[in-house]
């Protein structure tokens, strides 16, 4: 189950997932590949929460560049050597925002056309180095009014139209249950097409254990029964010192007669 991203002493070294943002889907390219796993090369040997957030910031940063199409889409086929010199498992293909003052209904059918044109353009360059793309729905009720992608029944739609094997979803549960809800029936009905999870309480967006309305042993063990091998990302703000607030997940392996990196205590 989840692995310990972060602990003291990691298992093994862990891959990346990288996150690549391309803003207003109907008028960006995307360099976004490029721009992201060249960027990325700090990366290794990097706490992951400084990572994340550093790498979050230029992709917003170069979002905006986007739209004037500054960068070929050419300019992608220098993505493809990152998968060697970095563990990468995939990239978060962020689906962009809703253009400032526009009616999100009014660009809903141009913003699909280029986002599902721009996917298709994605996987088939992610495929010659076997990686994986991701698109992960982000609520639009708390965190970003303006994003395009807020369901995963939304997700799957775009996901079907675009027909690539190497595109899955990213499901944030935190996201989906403020959107929602209902994550029992959520996570059966779109588990096929799931290629990463993340988690965070809701609705503070703390640690697992923290007060909130998710049961997140009862998630771990639904996971496990619908037989998850993939990470699980823990995409929240700790409430403090980082190292420990994981007590959530040593607990959890404790309940589970685990040791430390998820280990059987019956096998030491």
């Amino acid at each position: 189950m989840p692995h310990p991203n972060g602990a003291e002493e990691p298992c093994s070294p862990q891959p990346w997932i990288l996150h690549a943002a391309w803003h207003s889907p109907a008028l960006a390219p995307i360099p976004s590949l490029m721009y992201a796993c060249r960027s990325s090369q700090w990366l290794q040997g990097s706490p992951r929460s400084k990572t994340r957030s550093k790498l979050h910031s230029q992709a917003e940063r170069v979002g905006g560049s986007w739209q004037k199409r500054e960068e070929p889409r050419s300019t992608t086929c220098q993505a493809k050597g990152s998968k060697r010199s970095l563990s990468i498992l995939g990239i978060h293909l962020m689906a962009g925002r809703v253009p400032q003052g526009a009616d999100r209904a009014a660009v809903a059918v141009e913003m699909e056309t280029t986002f599902v044109e721009n996917l298709r353009y994605a996987a088939d360059l992610l495929a010659q180095e076997d990686m994986t793309g991701l698109v992960e729905p982000i609520n639009n009720r708390i965190t970003d009014p303006r994003y395009y992608l807020n369901t995963p029944h939304q997700a799957a739609a775009i996901l079907e139209k675009v027909g690539r094997p190497n595109l899955k979803l990213q499901l944030d549960l935190f996201h989906c249950q403020i959107m929602d809800g209902n994550l029992s029936r959520n996570l059966e009905t779109f588990f096929p097409l799931i290629g990463h999870i993340q988690i965070a309480q809701v609705p503070g967006r703390h640690e697992p254990d923290s007060p909130g309305e998710l049961n997140f042993p009862y998630i771990f063990q639904l996971l496990e029964s619908l037989g998850y091998t993939g990470y699980v990302g823990c995409e929240y703000a700790p409430k403090g010192d980082t190292l420990e607030g994981l007590g959530w997940l040593r607990s959890y392996w404790e309940s589970r007669g685990l040791q430390h990196c998820g280990t059987s205590k019956a096998t030491e």
